[in-house]
């Protein structure tokens, strides 16, 4: 068997998740979109925003 450097890559495979969120966090995503296409000139929609959005928030949240 050859030996590689690279390890394994890891699964990639998409997970479907959904969820409820209250009309007031529904409009905040909204307006996050909104602001994100302001910012790159590209609309986005909130279910494609949605995994960067907490994956931001897991990586900068200092207990994980």
């Amino acid at each position: 068997m050859t030996t590689i450097k690279l390890a394994k890559l890891p699964d990639k495979t998409p997970v479907k998740l959904a969820v409820m969120v209250t009309p007031d966090l529904h409009q905040s995503l909204q307006d996050y979109a909104q602001m994100y296409a302001a910012a790159y000139g590209a609309d986005v929609p909130i279910p494609e925003l949605v995994p960067a959005i907490l994956a931001a928030f897991l990586d900068g949240d200092r207990g994980c």
